[in-house]
């Protein structure tokens, strides 16, 4: 039995053609645009969408959100003495904001 598949434009890769009767050995020959016993692999490209590009972007850690080692330290000591002040209110404008951006219902 003979199978032709076609390479839809991508690169050729080797077949193996063969039958489940007989010596039991396959023969190996090269797809449509293939040369000899191999195929070539074309070069390979990447091409990011916008959106790709714009997560890449904002996965990329700037200056601006860079760790204060001494606002941590400040922190670190305040929560161990038992002075850190939990703002409440703060807590919950941030949170609803947050949920009004994500459901899409309001401004943020």
């Amino acid at each position: 039995m003979n199978t032709t598949i076609s390479n839809n434009g991508l690169p050729g890769f080797a077949q193996a053609t063969g039958s489940s009767k007989g010596s039991g050995g396959a023969s190996t020959t090269a797809a449509p645009g293939g040369s000899g016993g191999t195929a070539r692999p074309a070069d390979d490209q990447l091409k990011l969408t916008d959106s790709a590009r714009a997560l890449q972007q904002a996965a990329r850690p700037d200056d601006s959100a860079a760790i204060d080692p001494l606002k941590v330290e400040r922190v670190r000591q305040s929560l161990a003495d038992g002075s850190y002040q939990i703002n409440s209110g703060r807590i919950a404008d941030r949170m609803l904001a947050m949920d009004q951006q994500i459901g899409g219902t309001g401004k943020a």
